[in-house]
């Protein structure tokens, strides 16, 4: 493992997000976070999982810069469907699994998180979905896990003015369970996944499949879409434009083309 890493203690296993400096997602990343489910899902020694960061972020995003790098509309649907396999297996995955945010979890960071079954943040955390001001969408089932969790109205405001709510507000919203002081989240956080572990793994597992029942066809059939047309967005001028802006840490300036 290049970027996460893992201490397990009394049945949880507490991963690491360490690629400096703002832990954001690249397609290595997101291959390691399966292959951390590979080892833990048969590993009786891990009960509950607890994902969080190292240093000021949960995960600020998806790498951007590495889209520079994809050329075809077809390639970017298929990294899309990739990403969404992945964080899909996260909200089945049969052992419970937290997200512990602090600092920032945007875009693709807020997407993992959102696949995990329980998030505690930070009060000052940052959370949203930033993609439409770079001339992007969602490409990791953001737009349609986001609306389960803080409703319609509320999830168009944040998709189409791109900016975050905090962790209190994240509360408000039900988009988290909790929030604290961020010297205390962490700890909170361990609390709740020991409290969880002590559960009969059986029980959670079957717990964790009748959740899943709650995800209608039309779930599955916005996922499917969303990575046909993030595929469709990425490979249009305003997108370029807009991965440009970031890269150069300017103002897009969108055509409509």
């Amino acid at each position: 493992m290049e970027f996460l890493t893992w201490k397990i203690e009394e049945k949880v296993a507490v991963v690491t997000i360490n690629r400096p400096p703002a832990n954001a997602l690249s397609r290595q990343l997101i291959l390691e976070v399966n292959e951390m489910l590979n080892a833990f899902e048969h590993d009786e020694s891990v009960r509950v999982i607890l994902i969080h960061g190292e240093g000021r972020f949960f995960s600020a995003g998806a790498d951007i810069k590495e889209f520079t790098e994809v050329t075809s509309g077809e390639e970017f649907s298929k990294l899309a469907a990739q990403g969404q396999e992945v964080f899909e297996r996260l909200e089945s995955f049969p052992k419970p699994i937290i997200a512990s945010i602090h600092g920032a979890a945007l875009g693709g960071g807020l997407e993992l998180a959102m696949s995990c079954h329980i998030r505690y943040v930070a009060e000052d955390a940052k959370l949203g979905l930033p993609e439409l001001s770079l001339g992007l969408i969602p490409g990791f089932a953001g737009s349609q896990r986001l609306p389960r969790y803080v409703g319609t109205a509320k999830a168009a405001e944040m998709l189409f003015t791109s900016e975050p709510i905090t962790g209190s507000e994240a509360v408000q919203y039900g988009l988290a369970n909790k929030a604290f002081q961020n010297e205390e989240l962490l700890q909170k956080s361990t609390e709740l996944a020991k409290k969880i572990a002590e559960k009969s793994p059986i029980a959670l597992k079957a717990a964790i499949q009748m959740l899943q029942y709650s995800k209608d066809a039309s779930y599955y059939e916005g996922v499917k879409a969303e990575a046909e047309s993030f595929g469709t967005v990425f490979v249009s001028e305003d997108a370029k434009e807009g991965i440009q802006a970031f890269i150069e840490k300017r103002k897009p300036n969108f055509t409509g083309k």
